[in-house]
């Protein structure tokens, strides 16, 4: 019998064809970076105050200055220590009935009662608009930021599913179409709507798409290339989303309106929609639905690209799994080993999506340049990657992990003792910090695939993975409204979640080297399959012995 794997071999593992998918399908990663945290920059808050009609006319008929105006509109107020004007109080005068001169030096306002902003707001933002700006989210509404992240994330929760179930139903190709052709009609209208509500039900759709699209591009080239290949080519395949975030400032310092940045970051996917011509269907899924003549079609046209031959007979192609047990979520919490890795791998879901996006929101919130500390962090994605790839083969899954989330739950904490006028001190452990939670989130995928039997392994992501989403959903919140109590309140959070999440990855078995598992039984006695492995292995070397073992070899069959 005949499979795909045996296809591979002779159509090439990772010829000309798969690096051209590749590259293809990792673009995508670029955009779903910009639709990840454009928040940062779409919902950027700017120094701001209360608004008050009679004190505008006075500014322009004097020639008054932003700050000669706003001591007349707001009080100051002690915030940490520091005395700043207000952002959400005004003075209670009608200053229409006051007689006021263009000469306000010696006016005295200490005294004067104050209430909360009755006129809307006035920013200081050098031309630039984000949501904030022109929807006024702020004060009592600055909670609404926080919920436009929040329903993004929720249209990645639920896309997730919906994608998946069309993927495997329908095929990889088409749904690879529907979701850019929703990414970018919700991506554009998302920059034509007239008020927050309705921003709010697009952004919605337009998490349906997203991240949707992402994984099924990441499912697609992995059905593509040989199994020597897949970790590293899902590993680079994240590697652009990081690109994508390391490009994100740059378009928005150029694009100052946050509704062309959303066009602008809506505009690829105009491009992906063309990838239903240039993005073959997966052969794996096509055998997987008994279409051999499709898939040997295919795997043809990928020969023929990579300058190769087939020999294979079409009448002995067969899937690669055969018949498995189908897969039920009661599999992932039934037994005990499978119950314990479940939680576990659901928890550094979740504690990679929090603390990742927590600190990649943060510099949103910092009175730093938003752009320099945005790029500085994001930098440190790319030795993130250096690092798991030289340290996985040699030390191991199980120990790198830990040691990178454990790395950035320290860093979060010691950034909050390091006083803010040593800022190159707290940049360096922010930005050791960031490369230990990048690390922990691309290597909590492979490690979640290497933990369960085939027959269940797609169904744990899928499941593990949704705690990255509901991470998502929460850390707006956790963010935003903790700093407004004290800026480093979210760091204490961040920490204690990424030092709990790396001890639990210690309790972990180590994959390194062991076969992936078939059963639930080879994860509830993983030495029994471990041992029945070596024996294989001896009984291989001595049917099929090495010029060394020749001798013994023909000993044992004498």
């Amino acid at each position: 019998m005949t499979t795909f794997e045996d296809l591979l071999s002779e159509v090439g593992t990772f010829g000309r064809c798969q690096k051209r998918l590749f590259m293809l399908c990792s673009l995508i990663s670029v955009p779903l970076a910009w639709v990840y945290v454009g928040i940062v920059f779409q919902g950027l808050t700017p120094d701001h105050w209360c608004r008050d009609s009679a004190v505008v006319e006075m500014r322009q008929a004097c020639g008054w200055s932003l700050a000669d105006s706003r001591r007349l509109t707001v009080p100051l107020v002690n915030s940490s220590g520091e005395v700043l004007y207000s952002s959400c109080e005004q003075f209670e005068v009608d200053w229409n009935a006051t007689k006021l001169t263009c000469d306000t030096r010696e006016l005295n306002l200490t005294g004067v009662p104050v209430t909360t902003c009755k006129d809307g707001w006035e920013y200081q933002y050098e031309g630039r608009s984000s949501i904030v700006t022109e929807f006024n989210l702020v004060c009592s509404d600055a909670w609404l930021v926080d919920m436009h992240q929040s329903v993004l994330n929720m249209g990645f929760f639920i896309g997730t599913f919906v994608s998946g179930y069309v993927s495997d139903r329908f095929g990889r190709r088409i749904s690879l179409l529907m979701t850019n052709m929703i990414n970018l009609t919700a991506g554009l209208v998302l920059a034509l709507t007239p008020n927050y509500i309705s921003s709010l039900a697009v952004k919605f759709i337009f998490g349906l798409g997203a991240k949707g699209g992402w994984l099924i591009g990441y499912v697609l080239i992995t059905e593509m290339v040989g199994v020597e290949h897949r970790r590293t080519v899902g590993i680079l395949y994240q590697m652009f989303f990081s690109i994508g975030i390391l490009t994100l400032p740059l378009l928005s310092y150029f694009i100052t309106d946050w509704r062309w940045l959303q066009a602008a970051i809506a505009a690829p996917y105009l491009l992906f929609i063309s990838y239903y011509c240039l993005v073959p269907e997966s052969p794996r899924w096509l055998i997987s639905q008994k279409r051999f003549s499709k898939a040997l079609e295919i795997t043809e046209a990928m020969a023929k690209e990579n300058k190769k031959e087939l020999s294979v007979n079409i009448e002995t192609l067969t899937s690669d799994e055969g018949d498995s047990p189908s897969a039920s979520v009661l599999d992932l919490i039934r037994t005990p080993n499978m119950r314990k890795h479940t939680f576990i791998l659901m928890f550094n879901w979740f504690a990679s999506a929090v603390v990742y996006q927590g600190l990649v929101l943060r510099t949103g919130i910092l009175e730093s340049n938003v752009y320099v500390e945005f790029v500085i962090s994001c930098l440190v994605e790319f030795p993130a990657v250096c690092y798991i790839l030289f340290t996985i083969e040699r030390f191991g899954r199980r120990l790198p992990f830990a040691v990178a989330t454990i790395t950035a739950g320290l860093s979060c904490l010691i950034m909050i003792v390091i006083p803010e006028k040593v800022f190159w001190l707290k940049t360096l452990v922010g930005c050791i910090g960031r490369m230990g939670i990048t690390v922990t989130f691309l290597m909590v995928l492979f490690v979640n695939a290497e933990l369960y039997p085939t027959f269940v392994r797609n169904l744990g992501v899928s499941v593990c993975s949704t705690m990255c989403d509901i991470g998502g959903i929460a850390v707006p919140f956790l963010l935003y409204r903790l700093a407004v109590v004290w800026i480093d309140f979210p760091l204490v959070i961040f920490g204690v979640i990424a030092l709990i999440a790396g001890g639990l990855v210690l309790l972990l078995p180590e994959t390194k080297g062991v076969p992936l598992p078939e059963t639930i039984d080879d994860v509830e006695f993983p030495n029994r399959k471990k041992k029945n492995a070596e024996e294989n292995q001896e009984m291989n070397e001595l049917l099929n012995p090495g010029p060394a073992h020749k001798g013994t070899a023909e000993c044992v069959n004498g």
